[in-house]
């Protein structure tokens, strides 16, 4: 068997609910699985993300799921993971506040998502915007986060350690013809793992791909021998042992 050379990750975010079981069934098709990352309160009524003072309408613009959708996925094997508490961009607030976010990510997760610790999954940072002290906080309560890169190639980790994942997104219009050109380049080149963050399906969320695309690509991936294709945490949790956080 050929050794996989190039690992490949669709890191769906925000949780919208339509979206992810579509997604989860197109996943599964292929016997693959998918990899969710859903806001802590986004379910619940006084939910109201903001941009620049305005609702979020890459957000609202969709109904999201509730923890009862989260934990039936999880449950049908899919990854479902952390994308903050209440998808605020931590690098407006003062420090000592977005640590306050993300603590009570960690806490919310851990007492709703079944079998959730912070300490062995990923935390997505909103908008994928991050500083050094907020990767460094979040590493202290999580094993991973996952932010902007300037590429979306990242090394493939050989150790379970607490890892930086970068990423690239595309929006606000649906995002396929960016995505190919993008993972194209990636295909040809002599491997590592690609990261993209994108959302819902065909027109929910921001910078959404269409499903027919997603159906397409899986099934041109799982036919290449040197690709794998996986959820951002299982290519971390699938390593050997855990080295120690530096708090």
């Amino acid at each position: 068997m050929q050794k996989k050379t190039h690992i490949v990750t669709l890191s769906f975010d925000d949780g919208f609910k339509k979206s992810f079981y579509q997604v989860a069934d197109i996943y599964e098709h292929f016997g693959l699985k998918a990899c969710f990352n859903v806001i802590a309160t986004g379910h619940e009524s006084g939910f109201s993300p903001q941009v620049d003072g305005k609702p979020d309408a890459g957000i609202v613009s969709a109904p999201l799921g509730s923890f009862e959708d989260w934990n039936h996925l999880k449950r049908r094997g899919h990854e479902v993971m952390a994308h903050t508490y209440n998808h605020a961009n931590l690098t407006l607030l003062p420090l000592e506040e977005a640590k306050e976010h993300i603590v009570k990510c960690a806490n919310y997760f851990e007492t709703h998502l079944e079998g959730f610790k912070a300490s062995e999954s990923v935390y997505n940072f909103a908008y994928n915007a991050s500083t050094p002290e907020l990767e460094a906080y979040a590493l202290t309560k999580f094993l991973v986060v996952r932010t902007q890169g300037e590429t979306p190639v990242n090394a493939i980790p050989k150790h379970k350690k607490p890892v930086r994942i970068g990423c690239w997104s595309q929006g606000p219009e649906n995002c396929d013809a960016f995505l190919e050109e993008a993972l194209e380049k990636f295909l040809a080149s002599s491997g590592g793992w690609f990261v993209f963050n994108t959302h819902g399906l065909d027109k929910e969320g921001w910078g959404p791909i269409s499903s027919k695309y997603l159906h397409n690509l899986l099934a041109r991936l799982v036919k290449m021998e040197k690709v794998e294709v996986l959820p951002a945490g299982r290519v971390v949790l699938r390593l050997g042992k855990t080295e120690p956080v530096t708090k």
